[in-house]
């Protein structure tokens, strides 16, 4: 007698959502960003309001999402956004301030432009220093839609960057392959042609710091 296969667990990604439409809070905007850790280019945050009870089909914490299926929703959430904003922290600022502190200015600045002033914050586990109602969610961008919307934009908005703008201005890096990530193409990348104005000095300080390998 065979087994039977327990299905997997959906996770109610508006679960969030609807315990504040219950209570109110109709404009939930959900904020998240990418490019954290990278070693080059801007940190890229994004804050969306989608309409009350809207369910999108596929969303999902980006990074769980290729990369056609990335651009097919951020044209879906754009189409569907009550209000929607980017913000980009540059990498100067980010060695000036560090990495949390400039990521949560991308963040603060996001919510900033939104055309529609929210009722309350999803934030992807961090907090910004705005007076508003917010909540700091763990794996946001995996158990809440807005966050998870939120996140897709910031994505696609950095990877096009990538991809297009910034590969053209280094086609040296590979940034359109690694994205600005510590890969071994990138680390070679810029021990042979040296950091561009673009890479986070605070990142490289152990990889530029590293001596020269001795040739037998």
């Amino acid at each position: 007698m065979g087994k039977s296969s327990t299905p997997k667990e959906t996770i109610d990604l508006l679960q969030w959502e609807r315990e504040h439409w219950e209570q109110g809070f109709d404009a939930i905007a959900g904020i998240d960003e990418v490019g954290r850790g990278c070693l080059f280019g801007d940190v890229v945050a994004a804050a969306v309001i989608m309409p009350k009870g809207l369910i999108l089909d596929g969303v999902d914490d980006s990074k769980k999402l290729s990369e056609k299926k990335r651009e097919k929703l951020y044209e879906e959430i754009i189409e569907h956004a009550l209000a929607w904003s980017v913000a980009r922290i540059d990498a100067p600022t980010i060695d000036e301030l560090n990495i949390k502190q400039a990521t949560r200015l991308a963040m603060k600045q996001a919510v900033e432009q939104l055309q529609l002033a929210p009722d309350v914050l999803f934030v992807d586990a961090e907090k910004i220093d705005l007076p508003v109602s917010q909540h700091a969610i763990i794996k946001g961008d995996a158990t809440s839609q807005s966050i998870a919307c939120a996140s897709i934009l910031a994505k696609v908005t950095r990877d096009r960057l990538c991809m297009q703008e910034w590969e053209s201005q280094y086609p040296d890096y590979g940034i359109a392959i690694h994205k600005g990530y510590g890969t071994k193409l990138h680390r070679e990348a810029i021990v042979t042609h040296g950091p561009t104005p673009m890479h986070r000095r605070s990142f490289l300080t152990k990889l530029l710091s590293e001596p020269e390998p001795t040739l037998f």
